[in-house]
């Protein structure tokens, strides 16, 4: 069995909690609604109040994000800051990999309604992927091994090895008719419920508002016909 360390492709680790004034789905400052690390990846700039919000202003937010996500630990946090914190390296691989993103994010949402990807995009997560690529280790449990994806990044640049491993999974691997944007908001996610007709990011987000909508309407049409 492969277990993925870099949490490729784990469940949500979404920490319900109060922000401003609604009941919303984050983890110290960012939204894990996605169910995949790529989806989340796209939610660092959610829309709020109807603006775009920037989640990783910096190479020091970007790090969070990436402990957040569990791909660093607060050493590899530490040390990465010590080292690179105020580089020009650091300056262009938070542009870059905001560039990535915004890229990711029109051809999911082409993917997501059964178009494919453009061959410019599929040659630059290939190029990515080969320039940063995640290894492979063995993990021992007992009397059983298991293999691991794992990356350990020596300079900024090695933050795009799981971004654009798991980008690429998402494409080659996942159910397109699972994986939707929100019908409310500008998050993405891949519905991991049973029947697969969720259509909502999250309950805390936008899952009661429609409820609350749909019971208003019930309640509308149901007086209009008395």
């Amino acid at each position: 069995m492969i277990h993925y360390w870099c949490t490729i492709c784990q469940s949500a680790r979404a920490v319900a909690k109060t922000k401003t004034n609604d009941a919303s789905v984050w983890k110290d400052g960012f939204l894990f609604v996605g169910n995949h690390l790529a989806l989340d990846f796209l939610n660092t700039r959610p829309v709020q109040d109807g603006e775009a919000v920037e989640l990783l202003p910096d190479f020091a937010a970007l790090l969070r994000w990436f402990q957040t996500a569990g791909l660093l630990s607060p050493r590899d946090v530490a040390g990465l800051k010590r080292h690179w914190g105020q580089s020009v390296e650091a300056r262009r691989t938070i542009e870059a990999i905001r560039g990535l993103r915004e890229s990711l994010r029109k051809e999911i949402l082409t993917w997501e309604d059964g178009g494919t990807p453009q061959y410019s995009t599929i040659d630059e997560l290939n190029r990515l992927m080969t320039a940063y690529p995640m290894s492979t280790r063995l993990k021992t449990n007992g009397k059983e091994l298991s293999a691991e994806l794992h990356f350990e990044p020596q300079c900024p640049g090695d933050l795009f090895a799981p971004v654009a491993h798991a980008a690429a999974m998402l494409l080659a691997s996942a159910d397109r008719n699972r994986v939707r944007k929100c019908d409310q908001c500008m998050l993405h996610f891949v519905d991991t419920s049973k029947k697969g007709t969720r259509r909502w990011c999250s309950m805390q987000l936008c899952g009661n508002r429609l409820k609350v909508a749909a019971y208003a309407a019930r309640r509308r049409s149901a007086s209009v016909e008395r």
